[in-house]
């Protein structure tokens, strides 16, 4: 605690308006603050992780999905955060199918996620393949998969990135 100790006047001297000398014990205060530290400490939920639940299907060879070139959407992930789309699906080996024709947007508001929507509208029940880009960012896979999570996709698949859609990719994305 606070303790106040007055000084006695030396011999022959006017008495003077005494001086006290001050001494503040902090104990108590430091006390105080380990309390208040331990209770908050001890009361405090800490922040849970958000994570998505992504299910992968096991590996078989035998069982292999067909998806129908009407009901195919590819999305590209490449540098500077850049989204390249287009429908159906690339197969360069068939004459009959033509090139697909690349999009460019981003993961801004007006981006992917509305191309998702209106896909959604236009074709019920699309199947997305994602591939990401020799130059793309961890951190845009994870933008795809939270966009596929908004947009509630019920099937999209990420698949290795092939040669045919390699070279769709503009020079700067390219391998």
């Amino acid at each position: 605690m606070a303790a106040i100790q007055p000084s006695a006047p030396k011999a022959g001297q006017k008495p003077r308006a005494r001086k006290h000398t001050f001494r503040l014990d902090m104990t108590p205060m430091v006390d105080l603050a380990f309390l208040l530290l331990t209770f908050f400490m001890l009361t405090t939920t800490f922040a849970k992780p958000r994570v998505m639940q992504l299910t992968m299907p096991v590996k078989d060879r035998d069982n292999v999905t067909e998806v129908g070139r009407s009901h195919a959407m590819t999305i590209l992930l490449g540098q500077a955060h850049k989204v390249y789309y287009y429908f159906g699906l690339h197969a360069p080996a068939d004459p009959s199918v033509p090139v697909p024709t690349l999009h460019t947007t981003d993961f801004g508001p007006h981006g992917i996620r509305q191309v998702l929507l209106a896909r959604g509208r236009q074709q019920p029940a699309p199947v997305v393949l994602i591939a990401a880009g020799p130059r793309a960012k961890y951190s845009d896979m994870v933008d795809i998969l939270d966009e596929m999570n908004i947009t509630d996709q019920k099937k999209y698949a990420i698949v290795p990135l092939s040669a045919a859609d390699g070279r769709l990719l503009p020079a700067s994305d390219q391998p």
